[in-house]
């Protein structure tokens, strides 16, 4: 992939390797920790790490993002639901490590993860959003996501309700 320049330097997306795990996992984990970008409160283990990251590189959904030679983010689609009915449409997430916000790093991940889903066939993404997390919204928006709907409380973490925003992207 092309590295795609910034302001504050460049941005370099490439495929996800295992080599990548640990600093995916990190940045997984800070998310889950201190944020309601994960709706769990159970950190990943190194050994479930691997094998959620593995299951993404043999699809060829992962992608990893790097500044200054360091991992600065990562992002993955997935099935969006596991019957075979919706096995055209995927679910997008992008997560940038802490103290790389602004950037470009979300940029860079969901451009060449929308261009990674269309490559594949895939005929629409679905981002699922925790409704209060504005900057996920409007960079989904950026790229021409719409909104669907917003489920309130359906989730719950740190002791409130959380809402879900959905969003959608056709491929084809």
């Amino acid at each position: 992939m092309n590295p795609i320049y910034e302001r504050t330097g460049v941005v370099t997306v490439r495929p996800a390797r295992s080599g990548d795990t640990e600093a995916i996992r990190a940045i997984r984990n800070h998310a889950i920790e201190h944020s309601t970008a994960l709706w769990t409160h159970t950190p990943q283990s190194p050994a479930e790490a691997a094998s959620w990251l593995h299951a993404h590189m043999e699809r060829g959904s992962a992608f990893t993002a790097e500044v200054e030679g360091e991992v600065a983010g990562f992002a993955v689609y997935a099935p969006w639901r596991d019957l075979d009915g919706f096995r055209h449409t995927v679910e997008d997430s992008v997560y940038v490590r802490e103290g790389r916000h602004g950037l470009g790093v979300g940029t860079a991940l969901l451009g060449a993860l929308i261009g990674s889903a269309r490559a594949a066939g895939h005929h629409v993404v679905i981002a699922d959003i925790e409704s209060e997390n504005t900057a996920s919204i409007r960079l989904h928006e950026r790229f021409g996501f719409h909104h669907v709907c917003t489920v309130p409380e359906v989730g719950t973490k740190f002791g409130r309700w959380l809402d879900l925003t959905i969003m959608r992207l056709p491929l084809t």
